[in-house]
């Protein structure tokens, strides 16, 4: 096993003990040892022993995706950061990143940023205070679909322990944005691409796992949900939040010919080159939970009167119903 200016990002298990947590090999799944936290420029290689497979790092990101799998997100990818660099996401200067989600420095998506504030202090208080108090200890806690790393960093400075997951690794809005946060926290948390249905971590690793703002990024729920599960220990929790919601499935495909025919015409393609599952409904969490034995909790934040009436300005408008958001949480049962 080759590595290279490396590391070790530890968290600790139950009897308080520093326990590393490992990264897996993108082929065979055998652990390559303990992720690491690579300073600002930091890069390596592991060779699996088992495979000969390597898993590089660059810049401080492990990327966990055999050649396949980045030629298959390529054209995601590709799209994904087109549109979000024209919706003005991102910064030059540190102090954006630094501010959210409480503020958007940019101006540019002020009332998205509201709302994924307010997710979030919903989970810290309502979920994570919780779950802290129960472990007596700080989380391990699993960061899917992380973009810059805002989480993250959030959570890191409560002094819990996330790693943040995402296919995007970009230095404006991707996992590269996180260097922002290296000022704050030391050493910056591990940050990993992999996709979302092949997270290269151990069964019964982390407290949390939340799907940030992007379980609706999944090609199949089924297979999405059973791995961050697989990933979460016994009397931990499966977290989706900012995902949205429709009340049956005509509105929800209404909504995606909408905005598939709104991205040909502003950016000259669809964005569809994956076939995302794009929203969530009552249905389709049931089968979730017939397919997988999830018991759904769900919480409805407040997110302002003019969110609230939403439904009702659409109605007079003759408009589709707008999307909701709510946050579902499973505990994990083993």
């Amino acid at each position: 096993m080759t590595v290279t200016q490396m590391t070790t990002a530890s968290v600790l298990s139950d009897n308080g003990t520093e326990n590393p947590i490992s990264l897996l090999c993108w082929q065979c799944s055998q652990s390559l040892g303990p992720i690491t936290a690579l300073p600002l420029m930091g890069y390596g290689i592991w060779a699996c022993d088992s495979c000969g497979a390597e898993t590089s790092c660059a810049d401080g990101i492990w990327i966990s995706l055999g050649p396949q799998r980045v030629r298959y997100f390529t054209r995601f990818i590709a799209d994904y950061e087109f549109i979000r660099s024209a919706e003005g996401r991102g910064s030059a200067s540190a102090e954006y990143y630094l501010a959210l989600p409480y503020k958007d420095l940019s101006g540019n998506n002020a009332e998205q940023w509201k709302i994924r504030a307010r997710t979030f202090r919903f989970i810290e208080r309502n979920i994570i205070s919780s779950l802290a108090a129960s472990r007596n200890r700080p989380l391990r806690i699993l960061d899917l679909g992380a973009g810059n790393g805002w989480m993250s960093y959030r959570l890191a400075l409560m002094g819990h322990s996330p790693i943040a997951v995402d296919l995007l690794t970009n230095n404006h809005d991707g996992l590269g944005a996180a260097v922002h946060f290296c000022q704050q926290v030391q050493p910056l948390f591990p940050r990993v691409q992999a996709e979302l249905d092949h997270l290269p971590f151990p069964s019964s690793t982390f407290d949390l796992a939340i799907f940030n703002a992007s379980f609706h990024y999944s090609e199949d729920y089924d297979r999405t949900l059973a791995e961050a599960f697989r990933c979460t220990r016994s009397g931990g929790i499966v977290v989706i939040a900012d995902t949205p919601w429709y009340a049956n499935e005509a509105i929800g495909k209404k909504m995606v010919e909408e905005k598939h025919s709104h991205f040909t015409a502003k950016y000259g393609f669809a964005s569809n080159s994956i076939p995302n599952c794009e929203y969530i409904t009552p249905n389709r969490l049931s089968q979730l939970q017939r397919n997988l034995g999830v018991k759904w909790k769900t919480y409805k934040p407040f997110y302002g009167f003019q969110w609230l009436l939403r439904p009702l300005r659409a109605k007079l408008h003759n408009r589709r119903p707008p999307s909701q958001f709510r946050i579902y949480t499973a505990q994990v049962e083993r």
